[in-house]
């Protein structure tokens, strides 16, 4: 029976380092090779020895490589994965991944290796090297990777370019969400696919227990504290990554200093996100329509409130609102910020997405209350922390309309956690009747599907079958019905073909087998009133099919019908004797039950 194998060699019941390994009809595919934000050592990549074992590079053993998006924890291991492990065969994604993705991993390669000294991590000329191996691809283009394998791409939200991808060997089909969204933002449209079906879904779960409230309450309630806080004369920073929320909030903020007419300064990082901002520009058919509509009149990535940021304004006196990346505090301008305002307490830091274990966004948002500024200083952490999501990951009711939008027929949970999991799973059995798994990084899931074969049927044989249609013998409702014939397999086609012609197929000579059978029939009419009772009858009811009747017998085809009167001590009614040639079973059926119904007598009288 045919199968699907799954084995996450990472974001299984883990968030971070996505790299899900799926064998399709015999076809190896890698989704995504991301990188784990709280580790830095060797547990940062997947394990790439769990696909090549001792010997061999990973081109032997993968057919392609899909990455969904950008961000790192989907494609930070992909230089690493293909320049120094060793993958030279082909990598898809969507053109704005393609242009945005060698930005984010130089500037993070700058953080490890520039900054931090790190000695095991991917060079400048790796990343290039890695990116000439891209084979882009747009929005519901089909792409043959080879003449089985076929991928789609569709449009996931979450951030710029992010794809959900279909992948499709033989009748065997998957799809992989990666991160999406599905509900539309102030720059992004909401995921959507169409009812593809497939045997397998593959679904992120970051917020599998979560479902969230307004997104106008939301919003309110942050630009509310935001102002308060620069009232006061604090500081807020705002930790972000560079593509996503820091274009959303930065919307949201300008629009709301314009309504307020507030002249407190607002700055992002430089470089990163100025550059980011400007693949926005160049990408416009990917957001969404609002901002499509006005872009001739004004572009609303040119924010005339918020200027760039320079290190030299950390220490500056007076309020000021902050976006700085990396989004999780694991390093970078946004750690070395809150390092130096977390002191004060009328400062305060809005962490607006979801932040992996082990970074210092999930332990100050854990309860962490110092921080260690260098070696061997401490300090209590003062300023006020909030968590407001605008994370733009799927909730658990984002997620149940995904699966009912495409209509699996299994569910697997990645990218999460795995009591949030399991939740979610007994949810989507109990409401769907999925079944649906959850498998922890390195485990293997084994699916058998039921793959559909197509068969065509001959024009001959249809044509006979609507003649007995037609005639009254097989019934003209709308139900299925069986058809009888030979099934022919022919250079991997199925046939279904008459009887004639798969004999002149097969050059085998035409045997006849003749079925016969006695029917008692219990009347007080002699056999030629029967005869005539029943020729009446059928030629009303079948009047497509050539009758020949005389004083012994009647015959339709190959059918005839020939009555006798019983011998021996059965001396009452008669025995009707039917026999036929296969092919006119039909007719030879529908005699019978006529003769034992005795509806042919009723209709003469």
């Amino acid at each position: 029976m045919p199968e699907i194998k799954v084995v996450p060699l990472g974001a299984g019941q883990d968030v971070g380092r996505s790299c899900i390994l799926v064998t399709l009809g015999g076809k190896n595919i890698m989704l995504d090779c991301g990188m784990h934000m709280g580790f830095q050592d060797e547990r940062r990549f997947p394990y790439f020895k769990y696909v090549t074992g001792d010997s061999g590079t990973l081109t032997e053993h993968i057919d392609c490589v899909i990455i969904s998006h950008f961000h790192l924890d989907h494609c930070g291991a992909l230089p690493y994965m293909s320049e120094i492990v060793g993958y030279n065969g082909p990598i898809y994604m969507t053109h704005p991944t393609k242009a945005i993705c060698p930005i984010l991993l130089e500037d993070y390669r700058k953080i490890q290796v520039e900054r931090k000294g790190d000695s095991n991590f991917f060079t400048a000329q790796h990343i290039k090297d890695c990116m000439k191996k891209v084979i882009t691809v747009n929005l519901h283009e089909t792409v043959h990777v080879d003449q089985d394998l076929e991928i789609k791409a569709y449009y996931a939200g979450h951030v710029l370019g992010a794809g959900m991808f279909y992948m499709k060997v033989g009748t065997d089909s998957v799809l992989y969400t990666g991160d999406y969204n599905m509900t539309p933002d102030r720059h992004l449209g909401a995921a959507w696919v169409d009812k593809c079906k497939p045997d397998l879904l593959i679904t992120e779960s970051t917020y599998a227990t979560t479902i969230r409230d307004s997104k106008r309450c939301r919003e309110r309630d942050f630009l509310k504290k935001v102002h308060e806080r620069v009232e006061d004369g604090g500081k807020v920073l705002i930790p972000v990554f560079a593509l996503g929320r820091a274009q959303e909030l930065c919307i949201l903020l300008e629009s709301y200093w314009d309504r307020m007419n507030l002249k407190v300064p607002i700055y992002f990082s430089t470089g990163l996100t100025t550059k980011a901002t400007e693949y926005y520009k160049l990408f416009i058919t990917w957001t969404n329509q609002k901002i499509k509509n006005t872009f001739v009149e004004r572009n609303m990535f040119d924010f005339k409130h918020i200027k760039t940021f320079d290190r030299s304004f950390i220490d500056n006196q007076g309020p000021m609102v902050v976006f700085a990346t990396p989004g999780m505090l694991h390093g970078g301008l946004s750690l070395e910020i809150f390092k130096r305002w977390c002191t004060k307490e009328k400062n305060m830091i809005i962490m607006p997405g979801y932040c992996v274990a082990g970074t210092v966004g999930n332990k100050i948002l854990s309860g962490m209350r110092k921080i260690d500024l260098k070696p061997g200083q401490t300090v209590d952490i003062k300023m006020q922390i909030q968590y407001m999501s605008f994370s733009a990951h799927a909730d658990a009711k984002g997620i149940m309309q995904l699966i009912r939008m495409c209509d699996p027929a299994n569910v697997m949970l990645v990218h999460g956690e795995a009591a949030k999991m399991e939740f979610l799973k007994k949810k989507i059995f109990k409401e769907l009747n999925l079944p649906c798994y959850k498998p922890a990084n390195g485990e293997t899931v084994i699916i058998n599907t039921n793959p559909s074969i197509e068969v065509d049927v001959s024009t001959k044989l249809l044509k006979r079958h609507r003649n007995l249609r037609g005639s009254g013998v097989v019934e003209t409702n709308k139900r299925n019905r069986v058809i009888h014939g030979a099934l022919l397999i022919k250079n991997n086609r199925y046939k279904v073909v008459d009887e004639d012609e798969a004999l002149e197929e097969v050059k085998v000579e035409k045997h006849k087998l003749n079925f016969a059978i006695s029917v008692k029939v219990n009347s007080n009419i002699c056999s030629l009133m029967l005869l005539n009772h029943l020729n009446d009858f059928l030629k009303r009811k079948l009047r497509s099919q050539t009758i020949e009747a005389s004083a012994e017998e009647i015959k339709i085809n190959s059918v005839l019908i020939k009555p006798q009167k019983p011998s021996g001590k059965e001396s009452s009614g008669l025995n009707v004797n039917v026999s036929s040639l296969i092919g006119d079973e039909d007719i030879f059926n529908y005699v019978i039950d006529l003769l034992q119904t005795g509806e042919y007598i009723q209709s003469a009288t």
